[in-house]
C-alpha cells in the first residue's frame, strides 16, 4: 500500500439487479467500457464468477456486481486506510457499526464495510497493488445529508478526514479534506431528499454536463436537479439511474495526483 493513497477513494462498486442495463447507461452517460475478469472465489456471494470492471480510457475505477441477497442496490466507495481492523475500531468506538467484516480479495486487498452513525455506508481498504489512485472517472465524493450534518469525527477518527470551517463553504457545500490536504469529498444537503438519513454518493467525471444529463434522462434516469455551466465552472447534477441507484453527474476535471 502506497502511503500516498491513504484516506483517498480507491474503487467504487455498484450493486444493482441489472448489470446489462447498468452498463448500457454510463457507457452511454459516462462513455465507459468494460471488461470482466474471472475470480474462482468471488468476494460478493461466493464461488466462481465474473466480474465487470468499468474503464475510463485505460483506468479501471469501478466495478459493477450483480447485488446478493441482503445487498441493497447502490454505490459503495472504498477508502484506503493503513490497517482495515484498525478502522473497524474506530468506526465502533465513535458511534459506526461493522456491516461487513474484513474480507481478502485476491490480487487486489483487505476490504471492510462500516455504516457511520448517520447510516451512511463506506467500504475500507488495504490495498495490495500498485495501481494508483483512479482519478479520471470520479471526483471527490459526495455525502448527501437532508439535515446538513456530518459527522465529522467519526470520519477523522477511521479515514483522517478534515471537514473545512463553515466559512470555507463554497459552490460544493462543506469541504473534506484527506490525510494529504487534497479535497476528498463535500457535504451537500439536497432539497429533493435522499430517502435516507445520510448517503454517500459518487460524482462521475463526464466531459459535457447538458449532453450527459440529457443522455442520462433519455436512457431512463431521474433527473433530481438541474445543473447548468456559467462561466465556465464545474457544476453538477444529481440523478438516480435506471436501478434506482443514486449519483451525481460533475465536469469538474480532474486534480493532479499528491
Amino acid at each position: 500500500m502506497s502511503m500516498s493513497k491513504t484516506g483517498q477513494v480507491v474503487w467504487h462498486d455498484l450493486f444493482t439487479s441489472d448489470t446489462d442495463r447498468a452498463m448500457a447507461f454510463y457507457k452511454c452517460v459516462a462513455g465507459w467500457s468494460y471488461v470482466s475478469e474471472h475470480s474462482t472465489d468471488f468476494a460478493w456471494g461466493g464461488g466462481a464468477k465474473d466480474f465487470i470492471l468499468a474503464l475510463s480510457g485505460d483506468e479501471a475505477g469501478a466495478g459493477i456486481v450483480s447485488a446478493p441477497r441482503g445487498v441493497a442496490e447502490g454505490w459503495l466507495a472504498y477508502v484506503e486506510v493503513p490497517d482495515v481492523d484498525a478502522a473497524l475500531h474506530q468506526a465502533e468506538l465513535h458511534g459506526g457499526s461493522v456491516v461487513r467484516h474484513p474480507f481478502e480479495v485476491p490480487g487486489v486487498g483487505r476490504n471492510a464495510v462500516v455504516r457511520d452513525p448517520l447510516g451512511a455506508l463506506i467500504g475500507v481498504s488495504l490495498s495490495r497493488h500498485s495501481f494508483p489512485v483512479p482519478r479520471r472517472q470520479f471526483g471527490p465524493e459526495v455525502y448527501l445529508s437532508d439535515t446538513g450534518a456530518f459527522p465529522g469525527i467519526f470520519y477523522r477518527e477511521v479515514l483522517g478526514w478534515q471537514a473545512a470551517e463553515p466559512r470555507t463553504r463554497g459552490q460544493g457545500g462543506l469541504a473534506i479534506f484527506g490525510p494529504s490536504g487534497g479535497l476528498t469529498a463535500v457535504l451537500q444537503q439536497p432539497d429533493w431528499g435522499t430517502g435516507a438519513q445520510a448517503i454517500w454518493v459518487p460524482s462521475i467525471r463526464i466531459a459535457a454536463l447538458e449532453e450527459a444529463q440529457s443522455a442520462a434522462e433519455a436512457n431512463g434516469a431521474c433527473i433530481l436537479n438541474r445543473g447548468s455551466v456559467k462561466n465556465g465552472a464545474a457544476h453538477s447534477v444529481a440523478l438516480r439511474d435506471p436501478g434506482g441507484a443514486l449519483a451525481m453527474l460533475s465536469d469538474m476535471p480532474a486534480s493532479p495526483s499528491k
